[in-house]
């Protein structure tokens, strides 16, 4: 039976999408003004093949001085894990706390860097209790499907 046994591994972990544009350059450069800062995260889940999954991670940073995009950054980070033989129960947490927590140090340090190499000093995104997210979620679509199910 060691063929049924559960596997959990890193395939690969990559920058799947990068992108920056700063579209009042160079004006709002010289603004003194400090900007607001709003980030913006997202993990998403889908199977490549069999027993082999692709979880991403979506960091958007947006900067503001006033109603003036200083700097838009997006990044999806991704990895491609193989998850066997594992009870279905333990694949939602799996996808959407174990795997997340593996991609997401890479993301961090990919948007502090793009945003650095364009000019800006970086901005470091915090430590992300990816459980709490995924209870939390997951607490939402229990809502929605309860009030879905009492509106008929």
């Amino acid at each position: 039976m060691a063929d049924q046994d559960p596997v959990f591994q890193i395939q690969r972990v990559y920058m799947k999408e990068a992108t920056l544009e700063q579209p009042n350059s160079p004006a709002i450069l010289l603004e003194q003004e400090q900007p607001t800062v709003d980030i913006q995260l997202g993990v998403e889940a889908q199977q490549a093949a069999d027993g082999v999954y692709e979880v991403a991670v979506t960091a958007t940073v947006q900067t503001k001085i006033q109603d003036k995009t200083v700097f838009l950054v997006e990044v999806k980070q991704a990895g491609i894990f193989e998850i066997r033989h594992l009870p279905e129960d333990q694949m939602g947490p799996i996808m959407g706390i174990a795997c997340p927590q593996i991609v997401y140090p890479y993301l961090r340090g990919n948007v502090a860097d793009l945003i650095q190499r364009a000019g800006f000093p970086p901005v470091h995104l915090a430590e992300i209790n990816f459980q709490a997210m995924y209870e939390q979620q997951q607490a939402q679509q229990a809502a929605a499907v309860n009030g879905s199910n009492t509106a008929q």
